[in-house]
């Protein structure tokens, strides 16, 4: 399994990476929405998981512009993975088009289950709208 980090912060890329290759996932990584944007081009993920607060397009408008794509890609599963605690973050993030969100610094068992979840949604969605 592959899986889109876009992060700007290395340290947090690299504690990802390195908890989800202990499960022997491929962890790509996109240090800006950009360049996520990009890879999400050229290339096929089962998750992404999106940082918000970057320097240029922040994780917010990254996630506007996968979600206003015209293929599958558009329906690939998005987590947040933010430090942002603000008030009302989980339903900003939610109406923008994200999945689901988690809280940095992220642990292992919080990382693992949310992703399966989104991936066994999202699959079951995409086998109901071929019916």
């Amino acid at each position: 399994m592959r899986v889109l980090f876009v992060e700007d912060d290395p340290m947090n890329r690299r504690v990802v990476r390195d908890m989800l290759s202990v499960a022997g996932i491929t962890v790509e990584e996109a240090p800006s929405a950009e360049a996520g944007l990009a890879m999400i081009d050229a290339s096929d993920f089962a998750v992404v998981l999106m940082d918000l607060r970057m320097p240029g397009m922040d994780g917010l408008e990254a996630i506007k512009r996968i979600r206003e794509r015209k293929d599958y890609k558009a329906q690939w599963p998005i987590i947040v993975v933010t430090a942002d605690t603000s008030l009302h973050i989980r339903e900003t993030c939610m109406a923008g088009g994200a999945d689901e969100l988690l809280m940095k610094p992220v642990a292992m068992q919080p990382l693992f289950k949310t992703m399966a979840t989104m991936i066994a949604v999202r699959s079951k969605q995409a086998g109901a709208a071929r019916v």
